[in-house]
């Protein structure tokens, strides 16, 4: 076997992977049919919900917060500083909903160096149920969006989880945001869940208060990011996280090419920070590494290289497109650009991954290697 069948070979290899992937994606994100119902005896849930700042959903957000049909549950938000502007929104939307049990938490408990963790922290403290769920500010929450969490639960689960999926986009930036978060990560997520390797996802994390026991959400401040450590903690009980099927969405609004950069990195860098061993082979994924292994293999049997790498871009994106519209995701004339653009940067993102180790988090500067400390400014 010579370097071109190897190379023909890693591309085979690299297709079957990218279209497996969305066939399971398909399977699992497909829009669910009807409301979810709790059971008579549910028992009570406790909704915490971590707000910073206002952005451009947070009305919504607010709102569909307390439009909940779960049958005996709270909802607790929680900000860090009652300064912040998101305050009087909170109070707004609770008072024209005064028949739902829900309560603004105002502080933070310094339990480490993650900034929403620590905003978290008093809603675990104070919630009035043993089951519990934290669900980000930027998540539009559907009205059975407990009874969701509640059906994903079986024996041998340890928490209930969910990606976003990026709605509403605006603009080619937000396209941009979904081009990541859906077709790609969403996608990969849904595939690997699927095949029984689950992990948790910030954006939604489920969970009865005995898995983390008198220490409360101590646990998930040994990991830079609160759901890579809960994955850490569910896998230690020898219990598997599940993920909810299909994602709730995470209307998006407009977007700068800068700051999805910015969040792309810090994602990047916290999988590579905590499971190097699962995130090192992410350059293998997208377009660009199959379509170079494919070159090199035409090139070795004369084929037409404009020719093969055309038939796999038309087969490969044409599968992304189908995952959207099977998915029911934002898929317009921008998608297209977004992916390819996406593709050809990721090589670029997977090696800043590796070559640093800050970010920046809801104003603080961290590092994806130390928990428990803030990163020096640079």
């Amino acid at each position: 076997m010579d370097i071109y069948d190897s190379a023909m070979i890693l591309a085979a290899a690299l297709a079957l992977a990218h279209f497996l992937s969305i066939a399971l994606a398909a399977w699992r994100c497909r829009p669910a049919q009807g409301l979810a119902i709790a059971p008579a005896d549910a028992p009570g849930v406790t909704l915490v919900r971590p707000l910073r700042g206002i952005e451009s959903h947070t009305r919504e957000t607010l709102a569909a917060a307390l439009r909940l049909t779960y049958p005996t549950h709270e909802v607790l938000f929680c900000v860090a500083d009652g300064n912040d502007p998101v305050v009087p929104l909170v109070r707004a939307a609770m008072a024209e909903r005064p028949d739902v049990d829900a309560r603004l938490l105002i502080g933070a408990d310094r339990i480490g160096a993650n900034p929403k963790l620590n905003n978290m922290a008093k809603g675990w403290r104070e919630a009035k149920y043993d089951w519990i769920g934290f669900a980000d500010s930027n998540l539009l929450t559907p009205v059975d969006y407990i009874e969701r969490l509640m059906a994903t639960w079986r024996p041998g689960t340890g928490a209930v989880s969910a990606p976003p999926a990026g709605s509403d986009p605006t603009g080619f930036w937000g396209a941009f945001e979904c081009a990541f978060l859906n077709t790609f990560e969403a996608r990969w997520q849904y595939a690997v869940d699927t095949l029984g390797h689950g992990f948790c996802q910030g954006k939604t994390l489920f969970v009865h208060r005995s898995l983390l026991g008198a220490r409360g959400l101590a646990p998930l401040a040994e990991e830079p990011a609160e759901d890579a450590a809960l994955t850490r903690v569910v896998q230690s009980q020898g219990l598997r996280a599940r993920l909810v099927s299909p994602p709730f969405p995470q209307p998006l609004g407009a977007r700068k090419p800068l700051e999805v950069w910015a969040r792309q990195l810090r994602w990047a860098r916290l999988r590579r920070a905590t499971f190097p061993l699962h995130y090192a082979p992410e350059i293998l994924l997208g377009y660009v590494p199959a379509a170079l292994a494919l070159a090199i293999g035409a090139y070795g049997r004369d084929w037409s290289i404009a020719g093969a790498l055309g038939a796999l871009f038309v087969v490969w994106y044409g599968a992304e497109a189908l995952l959207a519209a099977i998915a029911r995701w934002p898929l317009s004339l921008a998608s297209l650009p977004s992916w390819i653009l996406r593709d050809l940067i990721m090589p670029a993102l997977w090696c800043a991954a590796w070559a640093g180790d800050g970010f920046s988090w809801h104003g603080a500067t961290l590092t994806a290697s130390d928990p428990g400390r803030e990163a020096q400014a640079r």
